[in-house]
């Protein structure tokens, strides 16, 4: 019969067993609480996935700004190049006849010192002035047509744009800068000056 201060060695083992079963089922417990580096690899490739989603959605919307003020840009100088080729082709229309515009004002200029002349001269004369006034009637009709329309001032506020003044004179009958008397009148080809009047400009008279 064994004594009462020796354990059974059965019992010993039973308590060992127990100890070793309680120390396995901590450290499963542990180990399930903690997750495998298999999962951390995985939740951080996730994160990182989506970081570089979002930077690259950033560039391309970067780069879609850019491309739409580029756009922007070359709509606006594509505008301005068609307002600038219409203002030249009308610009072509209206003016294209200024050299040639130039050279028929001397033609008039010299049928109506003929036609000034002519009335000094006896009976004739009428045939003749009737003649240049009748040619010079159908000048005028050509060159209102093409656009040329004259400048003859006398009497009118002078007007440095369209009137260059020759000189000077004193007058008391009209105001001071007065056109007195045109030496040779003005064209002007549409809205465009191709001559100014050549004219006498009044001042205040000295007392």
């Amino acid at each position: 019969m064994a004594s009462q201060g020796q354990q059974s060695p059965e019992i010993d083992q039973q308590d060992k067993a127990g100890k070793n079963g309680s120390a396995t089922a901590a450290e499963i417990d542990g180990d399930s609480q903690q997750p495998s580096s298999a999962e951390s690899e995985s939740t951080s490739d996730s994160e990182m996935s989506h970081e570089e989603l979002l930077l690259t959605l950033q560039d391309a919307q970067d780069k879609a700004e850019e491309y739409w003020n580029q756009l922007l840009r070359a709509k606006a100088e594509l505008e301005n190049f068609k307002r600038r080729a219409e203002r030249d082709v009308e610009n072509a229309h209206r003016y294209g006849l200024e050299k040639v515009a130039k050279e028929l004002l001397p033609v008039k200029d010299s049928m109506e010192l003929g036609l000034a002349a002519a009335d000094g001269v006896g009976e004739d004369s009428e045939k003749v002035k009737e003649g240049i006034e009748l040619t010079l009637k159908m000048f005028n009709s050509l060159m209102e047509k093409i656009g040329i329309f004259e400048i003859n001032p006398e009497g009118e506020k002078f007007n440095p744009e369209f009137h260059q003044a020759m000189s000077m004179q004193e007058s008391a009958e009209y105001e001071p800068n007065t056109v007195l008397t045109v030496f040779q009148k003005g064209y002007l080809l549409n809205d465009r000056l191709i001559r100014p009047a050549m004219v006498v400009v009044s001042k205040a008279a000295n007392n």
